[in-house]
């Protein structure tokens, strides 16, 4: 174990990727990070990430502000459960805790939205309890150094855990986690592992893909939505007409999107754009269809609707959907760090393009847990 530790360690110190959560020690944001990064691509986290914190720079803060300022921060990052939880447990600290993070995996727990993984990761990274973490990444690293076959011997969480527990360097906890994480986002990959480049490679008992159950099988559905634009006053400014979703939705309640299309009404008009959309185990294939100031009558009729501007339109909690799909028609600005498609070519910055180029594909696995650190 100790030429586990020291080889990971040692090749951690010289391939962590520049991250920017990891230049910092504040608890609070350590664990916005933590949020964030649950089954969400790091190049999309980052500039969510800066963001959020720009807004929110302060467990107070945070604590204090709206739950629709928080889901606006937080658009494009999906699960938007985790941003209600987020302002919640940051309510729960104010009010139970005189505003400091507790620094404890237990005490962690008890806060709303924060599991096993998460409070694993807040209290070793930001406090240094040498509890180790279990994501999907480190549970494959541990499957195949161990030489286990997934759904067997390790096949509970609370077996991997303790395999977690005994690997763990105690002195650094923190850094170990971080670095068990990288490896299996960066180098221990589902598929195609590379091994050549693995730092414990040696101490590998299967040195490759290990035996895997079957996927769960991806469902797809169709969708259309239109896109409602009118000009405005003497500068003509552009509008977009947007509806909210119930409170009660079993999705995304209360957040802002295109208004749907009856498919059967556009089957013989051409779609403006096409694009693929995942969400959860759905992968929606959309088109969205331009249509013109009075709304048409194949707009399915919605008691919550309004016009946004560009400007407003930032200041409100879209869907991630409805966010690409207006990026990607020039009407909200697209930020360099995420992927704009076919329509423009992409604009990635050199921070981004490092980040993809040392390995940013890994998401969600089998249903469990993964992060791309």
């Amino acid at each position: 174990m100790r030429n586990f530790r020291q080889a990971l360690l040692w090749w951690y110190s010289l391939h962590a990727r520049d991250l920017p959560w990891r230049r910092t020690r504040d608890p609070y944001q350590i664990w916005v990070s933590e949020v964030m990064l649950q089954q969400t691509r790091v190049a999309t986290v980052v500039d969510r990430y800066r963001t959020f914190i720009a807004s929110f720079p302060t467990l107070v803060a945070l604590s204090l502000a709206e739950e629709d300022e928080v889901l606006t921060q937080w658009s494009g990052l999906g699960y938007y459960k985790r941003a209600r939880e987020l302002r919640h447990a940051a309510q729960v600290v104010m009010r139970e805790h005189a505003g400091s993070l507790p620094q404890t995996f237990e005490e962690l727990r008890r806060l709303p939205g924060i599991g096993q993984y998460s409070a694993a990761a807040i209290a070793s990274i930001a406090f240094g309890e040498p509890v180790a973490v279990v994501d999907g990444n480190v549970e494959r690293v541990i499957t195949r150094v161990l030489g286990a076959t997934e759904g067997a011997q390790l096949s509970t969480r609370a077996r991997m855990r303790d395999a977690a527990q005994k690997l763990l360097d105690k002195d650094q906890p923190g850094t170990f986690n971080q670095a068990m994480m990288e490896l299996g986002a960066t180098v221990c990959h589902p598929r195609w592992p590379r091994c050549d480049k693995c730092p414990v490679q040696e101490i590998c008992r299967t040195q490759g893909e290990h035996p895997r159950p079957p996927r769960a099988k991806i469902l797809s559905r169709q969708t259309a939505y239109g896109l409602v634009q009118r000009k405005v006053g003497q500068s003509k400014t552009v509008e977009v007409l947007v509806q909210r979703r119930s409170a009660d939705a079993s999705q995304m309640p209360g957040m802002w999107e295109l208004p749907e299309v009856d498919i059967s009404i556009v089957e013989n008009m051409e779609p403006v754009l096409r694009l693929r959309h995942a969400i959860t185990n759905t992968a929606h294939y959309v088109t969205v269809y331009a249509m013109s100031e009075p709304p048409e009558e194949n707009l399915e009729p919605h008691p919550a609707q309004q016009w946004a501007n560009a400007e407003k339109l930032l200041g409100i909690p879209l869907t991630g959907l409805a966010r690409k799909v207006l990026m990607r028609m020039d009407i909200l600005p697209r930020p360099k760090s995420i992927r704009t498609g076919t329509k423009i070519p992409d604009a990635l910055d050199p921070f981004v393009q490092n980040l993809n180029a040392k390995g940013n594909t890994r998401k969600e696995e089998h249903g469990k847990e993964e992060h791309e650190r």
